[in-house]
């Protein structure tokens, strides 16, 4: 019987040292966001298709707004309503909407290719 107390009292604390950590913590090995190079083809349409073609896509068009296409996307950079809703500041709906926010990172990207220029790159 006391076998089994210490056996399970070793298993009690074994567990206590584990926990739970999310991804993305590690993903770029600490909280690095590597924003050099930033380009619409290689990073910003990635961003886009995970998080906002679901709803506005060319095919959706979800609240009559587009952003699939360099052409439909730069009206909602220009007018400042995409940084407004990634960023969810007061006067914009929040996006993606019933989700979570972006990732910082993602953010900064998009931030950072719209303060070069945005350029179709």
């Amino acid at each position: 019987m006391k076998n089994y107390v210490v056996a399970f009292l070793l298993i009690l604390v074994s567990t206590q040292a584990c926990y739970y950590d999310v991804e993305e913590d590690f993903s770029m090995g600490g909280n690095e966001c590597m924003t050099d190079g930033i380009t619409y083809s290689g990073d910003i349409v990635s961003i886009l298709s995970n998080r906002c073609y679901k709803c506005h896509a060319a095919n959706l068009n979800l609240g009559d707004i587009t952003l699939e296409g360099y052409n439909k996307l730069k009206i909602y950079v220009d007018n400042g309503r995409l940084l407004g809703a990634i960023r969810r500041e007061n006067g914009f709906s929040p996006m993606p909407q019933n989700e979570a926010m972006l990732p910082d990172c993602d953010i900064l990207k998009i931030e950072t290719w719209i303060s070069n220029g945005a350029p179709n790159n």
